[in-house]
């Protein structure tokens, strides 16, 4: 009997892969060794089989590609189509996705069309003892978790946020190289990509600094945000948000960190005007050291945190301000 397979959708742009593919290869591998299961990677795009020796050291038994010069950068219909193609050829049992941009736009679409379930921003998944694909997605405004599984239909679905599964490398692993045929009735209607402009990004990136520096709605207003900037500056961190300062325009959406945002795992965390609900928590609950400064003492970030400051942070920042420039002598992190 022919062992049933977990698929990875590896998100590539411009022929460079997104990490969260390679996150969830390291857990495609840990549930595949309690069941026995295949691990396979499905990349598409034009050109990008070279990328296959990388997938396979990051756990893939089999990655499965598929070219098309009509799949060179990431269009909606066209990546529905080969990978529904895929889907009802090869009958996966599991289909992973990043929770990113192009992956919450095309799981979603994929899921309607093979009419299975689909599980968003889920931050563990195990099996159960029926060999069904256990999701785990954190409830909004409070400290729940639901164990959702889809155990009538296949592929079982499901989107993670990056940052959340652990990659696993192995330069010794081994695999094999499908090359999937891209048929000629391949639906490209829809938008056509004319030009693609790059920007660089305005501040530090979330997911790779070893200091963040978090505001949330205590922080009052852009004034206040100004305070955590400096901060961030001193020590050489990125500025992260809760939901409500990107609703209020005082952080951007790139900013925000949570369920529905990035997760990040610095060696220091420091969470101001935080209250701590469990839809931010999952996406900094990772952090090494885990700093809190509130005026309510019942918020519940203190619960998480390693050092707790209870009091106003426009008196407290100045003074914390002050002591690191000293400290610093005039000379910047790098």
């Amino acid at each position: 009997m022919e062992k049933s397979q977990i698929w990875v959708f590896m998100e590539q742009r411009g022929g460079v892969l997104h990490e969260v593919g390679l996150e969830l290869l390291g857990k495609a591998r840990e549930l595949a060794e309690v069941s026995g299961s295949t691990v396979a990677a499905i990349l598409l795009g034009a050109e990008v089989a070279p990328l296959a020796d990388r997938i396979i050291n990051h756990g893939a038994d089999l990655v499965l590609v598929a070219e098309h010069p009509a799949l060179e950068t990431y269009r909606l219909l066209p990546y529905t189509d080969v990978l529904t193609r895929a889907c009802r050829e090869r009958h996966p049992s599991v289909l992973l996705f990043g929770a990113t941009r192009m992956g919450v736009e095309l799981a979603p679409r994929l899921a309607a069309r093979l009419k299975t379930g689909l599980s968003a921003h889920c931050i563990d998944l195990q099996w159960d003892a029926n060999g069904n694909l256990l999701q785990m997605v954190p409830g909004w405004g409070g400290g729940v978790v639901a164990t959702i599984r889809c155990p009538d239909h296949r592929p079982q679905m499901a989107t993670v946020m990056p940052g959340v599964m652990q990659k696993c490398e192995s330069s010794r692993r081994s695999g094999r190289v499908i090359t999937l045929t891209v048929g000629e009735d391949l639906d490209v209607s829809g938008p056509k990509i004319l030009s693609i402009d790059r920007e660089e990004p305005k501040t530090r990136a979330l997911e790779t600094a070893e200091v963040v520096i978090a505001g949330g709605w205590g922080i009052g207003g852009p004034e206040g945000w100004k305070l955590l900037e400096e901060l961030a500056a001193l020590l050489g961190g990125a500025v992260g948000a809760t939901r409500p300062p990107v609703d209020e325009g005082w952080a951007s959406e790139e900013q925000m960190i949570g369920q529905s945002g990035k997760t990040i795992r610095p060696r220091l965390y420091i969470g101001v005007g935080i209250s701590g609900m469990s839809h931010h928590v999952v996406g900094m609950d990772g952090s090494e050291l885990v700093v809190a400064i509130n005026s309510d003492p019942k918020a519940s970030l203190f619960e998480v945190a390693d050092i707790c400051i209870v009091g106003d942070f426009r008196e407290i920042m100045p003074p914390l301000l002050e002591e690191i420039r000293r400290r610093l002598g005039g000379k910047q992190p790098h």
